[in-house]
């Protein structure tokens, strides 16, 4: 991964533990390292195609410039600032994830 180009900050490290954790717990070691390098290969197509997400369609989210990459079931929410990718938060699909960024 170009680290100088995709930075994942804690609180998206912390989404990746919790996650990996949540599939360990409920499925297996195989299904938590399944999950966890599915993420991290997304994530690091980001790198070379920093705008492969969308646009957010959150309105608030997509002001700020927020883009989101759809990983399975999972949410990456990210910006890119100059030509580095921010990978803020990974979130379920199925959460009310925008009122982390309000």
């Amino acid at each position: 991964m170009h680290e100088d180009k995709v930075k994942i900050l804690t609180p998206a490290l912390n989404d990746i533990d919790r996650i990996a954790d949540y599939h360990l717990i409920a499925v297996g070691p195989v299904s938590a390292e399944k999950i966890t390098d599915k993420l991290l290969e997304s994530i690091e197509k980001l790198s070379e195609y920093p705008l492969m997400g969308t646009e957010h369609s959150d309105p608030v989210l997509q002001k700020k410039g927020y883009r989101k990459l759809v990983c399975g079931e999972y949410i990456c929410v990210y910006r890119l600032i100059d030509d580095t990718v921010y990978i803020y938060r990974i979130v379920h699909g199925s959460t009310d994830y925008p009122k982390l960024f309000r």
